[in-house]
């Protein structure tokens, strides 16, 4: 029998809608569109946290944040599960690799290829001369917007290297032998740069404003204010950078899209393409200018929480846009066990995806989705900082003329935020101080940006009720049945693909 060969690429912080498939005016991911009209790709498609690790360790285990205990990146290390993706593709026979950032509790041990990025460039592995004196000059940008192009060229940046890498240990891997590979572009995450060919390929001027600006902020959030005001103290002109970052983020994803283009051809060219599931999607978005700000921290907006997904390789029909149904990244270790014909280990809530594009009929299943974000606690006040340093600023040791600034901090972390979406709707409900919880409901297509409450509005209190139906059996749901004690009671098996939800 032959074996299904698994590819998950995820990118860093990867806004959902800067693409034509989305109906964006600039051509930003060509490629990608392309692979999602010959496969499927949902619009619906959610994080379960706008957090590196949490959203990451979501994807290795199919897990939710608050189960898997990562709500922070700091805590990456202390992930509860069983069994990864890893561990189970390795189990079923499968090579098994992770190119590019990892950011979760995985050891090199855990996989047979480990070759690591970050945003810094090349963690492990060898580098040529050229790349060593590119991942300085990276590590020096820290984290801040590039005014001019890169240098070094295409063959340096990040993706160029990973794809080479990838494609690499798939030609030193055994004929035939199955292959599971986790390709993470640490991009376009900040820095934000980009080199020559790719600098200038989107002009600031030619770029979409941003659905509101920053005068959304005179009556934001606390923690909305606090991230604009280390971002102007930790980046110098930092609004007026902002243009600049944008074009140099579109310009990234455009360079991203073209080394999945060379890896996918590549796919082609050793005679797996065709045996090989592909799954794109990214960890979470970024504002890009929304609420004048750039990065994230702040909220659980869905310039944030909705994320990419195209799937393409064998029994996924040209089904391209998938409206209905919403998904979340926890359901892509089940659809991965799917696909192997395995268990799904004990713990997961995520669902398969396979019957979603393999099915013509729409599944209930997938009628709304759930996130979180927060590390809990009470928020902060202005009041509550005097005196103190600011949260976030400054960010580790400062170079000269280096200065720089942490979007995740305890100001814009603190609290707990869950949301559920079910159609054009969105609830969040927000616990920062007992006495006063936050319920708000937003019509996405009327008000994309989330600034507009019509929770109090009697015309909607029926679809409230539902949505705050919902999202309590989601929160059931997603209570967590590990850890498992030695003499407890039998548990039902759970078939390939099938999760935890029923």
């Amino acid at each position: 029998m032959r074996h299904t060969n698994v590819v998950v690429i995820i990118t860093d912080q990867q806004r959902a809608d800067l693409t034509r498939r989305e109906g964006y005016p600039l051509d930003v991911t060509p490629f990608v569109d392309t692979l999602a009209q010959r496969g499927a790709w949902f619009s619906g498609a959610y994080t379960t946290a706008p957090v590196c690790a949490p959203a990451r360790t979501s994807v290795l285990t199919g897990r939710f944040p608050s189960a898997h205990r990562v709500t922070q990146n700091a805590a990456r290390d202390s992930a509860l599960r069983t069994a990864d993706i890893f561990s189970v593709a390795r189990t079923a026979g499968y090579a098994t690799a992770l190119v590019g950032k990892n950011h979760t509790y995985l050891e090199a041990r855990d996989v047979d290829e480990y070759i690591e990025f970050s945003h810094n460039g090349q963690i492990t592995g060898p580098r040529s001369a050229e790349e060593e004196a590119f991942d300085e000059w990276l590590t020096h940008l820290r984290h801040r917007t590039s005014t001019s192009p890169s240098p070094g060229g295409v063959e340096v940046q990040n993706p160029h290297r990973l794809v080479s890498h990838a494609l690499g240990w798939l030609d030193a891997l055994e004929p035939d032998a199955p292959f599971l590979l986790y390709l993470a572009f640490p991009e376009p995450h900040n820095p934000y740069q980009a080199p020559e060919g790719y600098f200038d390929l989107f002009p600031p001027e030619d770029i979409p404003d941003p659905r509101v600006g920053a005068e959304f902020l005179d009556g934001a959030p606390f923690e909305y204010r606090h991230l604009r005001r280390i971002g102007e103290s930790g980046e110098p002109d930092y609004s007026e950078k902002i243009p600049r970052a944008r074009a140099n983020y579109l310009g990234m994803l455009r360079l991203i899209d073209d080394q999945i283009a060379r890896f996918t051809a590549g796919l082609a060219e050793r005679g797996v393409l065709d045996d090989t599931l592909v799954l794109v999607t990214s960890d979470h978005g970024d504002y890009f200018g929304e609420y004048g700000l750039m990065r994230k921290g702040a909220g659980i907006s869905d310039f944030l929480m909705r994320v990419p997904l195209v799937v393409s390789g064998p029994d996924v029909a040209a089904r391209g846009r998938i409206d209905a149904q919403l998904v979340s990244l926890a359901d892509i270790l089940p659809t991965v066990c799917d696909y192997l014909g395995v268990d799904v280990p004990l713990g997961v809530q995520g669902r398969t995806l396979r019957g979603v594009w393999t099915a013509s009929e729409r599944s209930a299943r997938f009628d709304d989705v759930y996130g979180e974000q927060g590390i809990g606690g009470a928020r902060f006040t202005p009041r509550g900082l005097d005196g103190r340093p600011l949260p976030g600023l400054p960010f580790g040791g400062e170079p000269d003329g280096a200065p720089t600034f942490d979007e995740l901090n305890a100001v814009t972390q603190a609290g707990r935020m869950r949301m559920l979406r079910s159609g054009p709707w969105k609830l969040i409900v927000e616990h920062a101080d007992a006495a006063t919880p936050v319920i708000r409901l937003h019509h996405l297509p009327t008000d994309p940006a989330e600034i507009r409450d019509v929770s109090a509005a009697p015309e909607h209190r029926d679809i409230l009720a539902d949505l705050m139906r919902r999202l309590v059996l989601r929160q059931i749901e997603v209570e967590d049945v590990l850890p498992i004690p030695g003499d407890g009671y039998e548990r039902a098996a759970t078939a390939p693909g099938g999760g935890q939800r029923t």
